[in-house]
């Protein structure tokens, strides 16, 4: 009996086929892969063939080695040659013969490494070794080729190529051979110097500098015509500010400055440049963008060194530093930093957006505090333009944080201009604290879910292209976003306040302290609610301190009602005391002070009385009329017309103020103008006649608004104003009809002249009769004694 059979089935022709296709591919496969081993490993062997036989072909044979021979050495071998050979045996000679044969070691060549029956052994590849042996070929210098389409010929396609023409490097040589040969004809002049007469000094020293100005405008104009091209010029453009001949070498380092200066802000892109990653840089791309890579390289980098040798001029100036040169006097190392100043401001405030500008922040905030006075007043100046060009603040920040590190690295004694500087900031909102409910983000897309049940399948496509959409558009875009631009400015404004609350609490006394209370003045409405407390605390005691000046107190009661206008109306304070301290000082400002306080009273009595209307007593209000209508006796037209103007709103604000245009009103008590306390000095028991005599004032816009005020500041009808006056605020008409230019506005015709051409005498005696007599009588006289000067002279002659 046989085996047992199998219980597997045998498989079918068809699933035969099946596994022999998915078999043939593995087979396939596998032969591929085997394929591309061995070509990997063949082109493996023939790189390393390649470098072998190049490297054998730069290495120069070594020669062989000699070496020199004593002399006592040298004439022992011509004592021995010297000897006869005809005292030996021939036997004795063959058998040296023999030994010199064997002794392979000293006639083989040294230099080589092989064994000594090396030669022996591989007699049959001597043909192999030969071929493999490296030739000594004449080089060549590898010349550039320019591959061109190719010809298609019966063979097959004949490549063409075209060698590239080697112009440009030899006009570089040319060019570097033409300073060489300044140079020396520049050492040629030096020591001729001394021989020349000053007449022919100065004229040499005028073609040298023509001829570096000419220079200096040939790189220039190339430079700007085809910057991606020409940013090799800028080196060499640059290298001219190491300029070593004495006689023009302050004169060509400053244009060279100013030069560069505008060839920088004309080609620098308006884009900020970053470094290429290592990934970038490995990756192909088009020839284009590869150019464009190098020329925003090198601009960079010329850009660097042309920052540090600017800051190195600067150094040199303040350290009183001689170069080893002496190119350059110490005497005119002030001129050299003062122009280097200039270029950095002009890039302080031109270039915000580019590289290192944080670097320029850094050179001119110190600058700012220079003892020198023009120095300063520069860099302060740019500084308070770039604040002022300043839309996304991000210039702003650096500014603001390197300004307060020099306060407080210097205690505090700065120049007040620095902190002045601050007030050109255009920070007009900044982030409040909000609710919870505020501040949790907002879902702005649908998610998967929510889209997949409330959506068909064609809405969840639209909805997606749509938000593709919007994003790309605020990609293209590319503006600065509402939320980012408030964060920027909140933190501006923080470090700010830090500067202003350390100078309040550490450095009361400072000369910085106006500044201090001039800027919270101005920002006082962006402070954080927290500080309102203890901030209004802190003005008041200064102002009940005494040491502050009318201004500065001021702006300690504009600060005070700023804050409380503000988010201040949530506190329970009364302001009392400020009202009294305005009401105080106003009678201080006259027409012999600085004009300048009225601006500053002009906007405290629109936030004290305007916009807190319904906190003020009609009582204050009349007070603060009366007053103010004194005050316009005694100041300039242009005050008067804003004080007037003051009044105006006033009257309007509180319409039962209308009491004090008359005279019959009569109240309890007596009004009391020495009285410092604007709520008990019975300002209702007074009338306005101080604007009878305004109406006669000089200047006819006081005299329209005094009119217009006796009228009852009527908004229409025979007494109202036009709208050229009536539209503008106190502060604006204050500015608008100033006097700072010793000017009138309209201007002032001269007072009529009173005297008249003939006087005649009327008839001063009631009695006719009388008259006639003394008539008779003086005309008696006067042909009697007629009057003669020189009668006496005639007498004495006699």
């Amino acid at each position: 009996m046989g085996p047992p059979r199998s219980k597997k089935r045998k498989p079918s022709f068809r699933k035969l086929l099946k596994t022999s296709n998915v078999k043939l591919e593995n087979k396939s496969k596998n032969r591929q892969f085997k394929q591309q081993s061995t070509a990997k490993k063949y082109r493996k062997e023939q790189k390393k063939l390649r470098q072998a036989i190049k490297d054998a072909s730069s290495r120069t044979p070594l020669p062989l080695e000699r070496y020199k021979k004593k002399p006592e050495e040298e004439e022992d071998e011509e004592f021995e040659e010297s000897l006869p050979v005809d005292m030996m045996d021939e036997d004795d000679l063959e058998e040296m013969k023999a030994m010199a044969q064997k002794a392979s070691f000293i006639t083989r060549d040294l230099s080589s490494c092989e064994p000594v029956h090396a030669k022996k052994r591989k007699s049959d590849n001597a043909v192999e070794l030969y071929e493999k042996m490296p030739r000594k070929m004449q080089r060549q210098e590898e010349k550039e080729v320019i591959h061109l389409l190719p010809i298609k010929d019966k063979t097959g396609l004949i490549p063409q190529t075209i060698e590239k023409p080697v112009v440009q490097k030899v006009e570089e040589e040319e060019e570097e051979e033409e300073p060489a040969e300044d140079d020396g004809s520049q050492k040629e002049f030096e020591p001729e110097m001394s021989a020349l007469s000053p007449q022919q000094q100065l004229q040499l020293r005028r073609q040298k500098l023509e001829d570096r100005q000419l220079r200096i405008a040939g790189l220039g104009s190339a430079i700007l015509s085809d910057p991606v091209n020409c940013i090799k010029r800028l080196k060499e453009l640059r290298s001219m500010l190491m300029e070593t001949d004495p006689c023009v070498a302050v004169t060509v380092r400053k244009l060279v400055m100013v030069s560069l200066m505008e060839v920088f802000k004309d080609i620098i892109p308006a884009y900020r440049i970053r470094p290429l990653t290592e990934a970038e840089k490995a990756t192909k791309v088009k020839k284009d963008t590869q150019q464009l890579r190098e020329f925003e390289e090198g601009l960079v980098s010329q850009y660097k060194f042309y920052l540090e040798n600017l800051e190195q001029t600067v150094k040199d100036w303040k350290q009183k530093k001689r170069k080893k040169s002496e190119a350059v006097s110490l005497q005119s190392y002030k001129g050299l930093a003062e122009v280097a100043i200039m270029c950095i401001c002009e890039m302080l405030v031109s270039l915000t957006h580019f590289n290192f500008h944080n670097n320029i922040i850094v050179m001119v905030v110190p600058l700012m505090n220079d003892p020198s006075k023009k120095v300063s007043e520069m860099c302060c100046e740019a500084v308070r333009k770039m604040l002022k060009q300043d839309k996304f603040g991000h210039a702003s920040l650096g500014l603001v944080k390197v300004i307060s590190g020099l306060v407080k690295s210097r205690n505090y004694d700065v120049r007040p201009e620095v902190l002045k500087s601050l007030l050109c900031m255009r920070i007009k909102e900044v982030e409040v604290k909000k609710d919870a409910e505020d501040v949790a983000p907002k879902k702005k897309f649908m998610t998967f879910q929510e889209k997949r049940k409330n959506l068909s399948r064609m809405q969840r496509k639209w909805k997606k292209a749509e938000e593709k959409l919007e994003k790309e558009l605020l990609e293209a875009e590319a503006s600065e976003s509402k939320e980012k631009k408030l964060k920027l400015h909140t933190e501006t404004l923080n470090i700010v306040f830090l500067i202003y609350f350390r100078i309040l609490k550490k450095a009361q006394k400072s000369v910085l302290l106006p500044c201090v209370l001039e800027g919270l003045a101005k920002f006082a409405h962006l402070i954080n609610l927290e500080f309102f407390d203890d901030l209004l605390t802190v003005l008041h005691n200064l102002i009940e301190s005494g040491d502050l000046s009318h201004r500065e107190s001021l702006h300690c009661v504009q600060t005070s009602f700023t804050i409380l206008s503000g988010q201040g109306d949530v506190l329970n304070i009364d302001p009392l005391k400020f009202y009294t301290h305005l009401y105080k000082t106003l009678f201080l400002l006259h027409a012999g002070a600085s004009n300048d306080d009225i601006t500053i009273v002009l906007r405290c009595l629109d936030v004290m009385l305007m916009k807190r209307r319904k906190q003020v007593t009609l009582q204050r209000a009349l007070a603060f009329i009366k007053r103010l209508s004194t005050l316009s006796l005694h100041v300039m037209s242009d005050s008067c017309v804003g004080v007037l103007a003051a009044n105006r709103m006033l009257m309007q604000t509180f319409p039962k103020c209308d009491i004090l245009l008359d005279n019959e009103a009569q109240g309890s008590g007596v009004y009391l103008p020495e009285l410092d306390q604007p709520e008990y000095c019975n300002p209702h028991n007074t009338a306005l006649w101080e604007l009878h005599a305004v109406k006669r004032h000089y200047h006819p816009v006081v005299r329209r608004f005094a009119a217009h005020l006796m009228a009852g500041a009527p908004s229409e009808g025979s007494g109202a104003l036009n709208t050229e006056l009536s539209r503008r605020s106190p502060v604006q008409l204050f500015e608008d009809y100033s006097t700072k230019d010793m000017t009138f506005n309209p201007p002032v015709s001269a007072p009529a002249s009173k005297k008249k051409d003939h006087f005649t005498i009327g008839h001063a005696l009631l009695d006719a009769d009388l008259k006639n007599q003394i008539d008779e009588i003086l005309r008696a006289e006067t042909a009697a004694t007629g009057l003669n000067f020189a009668a006496h002279r005639s007498q004495d002659q006699t």
